[in-house]
C-alpha cells in the first residue's frame, strides 16, 4: 500500500478528487469529459495508477486547471517552476508532439536544469 506521504500519486488522486468535487462533478461526469473510464478515474483519485501526461492534461482541461498545477501536485514540476517555466508551457502546448514526446523533452529540460543547478552551486 502506498504511503500518503511519501507517494506524490496519492496526493495527486486526493487533489484530483477535491478538485472534482469543487466543481460538482461525479467520477463519471469527470470521466466523460477527459475520455477515460470511471474506473480508471477511480484508481487514480486513489492514488493506485500513476496517470500519464496526456492524462493529466486532460484532466486539468476538464477540472479547469493548469496542467502545470497537476504536474505539481504530482511532483513532477517544482511549484516555482509551474509558475515561472514558459519552455514547460510550451512544449506542453505543442499540438504537433506526441504526449510522450512532450513528456520526454520536459524530462529532458528539467535533467539539464539539475545538471546546471548542480554546477552553479559547486
Amino acid at each position: 500500500m502506498a504511503d500518503k506521504k511519501t507517494d506524490p500519486y496519492v496526493n495527486l488522486g486526493e487533489f484530483i478528487r477535491r478538485q472534482r468535487e469543487l466543481a460538482q462533478l461525479s467520477i463519471r461526469q469527470l470521466a466523460e469529459l477527459c475520455g477515460i473510464s470511471n474506473p480508471y478515474l477511480s484508481q487514480i483519485e486513489r492514488g493506485l495508477r500513476t496517470p500519464s501526461s496526456l492524462i493529466l492534461q486532460s484532466l486539468a482541461r476538464g477540472l479547469r486547471l493548469s496542467a502545470e498545477t497537476l504536474y505539481a501536485q504530482a511532483g513532477i514540476l517544482d511549484p516555482q517552476e509551474a509558475e515561472e517555466s514558459d519552455v514547460v508551457k510550451a512544449v506542453m502546448h505543442d499540438r504537433y508532439l506526441s504526449a510522450r514526446q512532450r513528456e520526454m523533452l520536459i524530462d529532458m529540460y528539467h535533467s539539464f536544469r539539475k545538471v546546471n543547478e548542480a554546477e552553479n552551486s559547486s
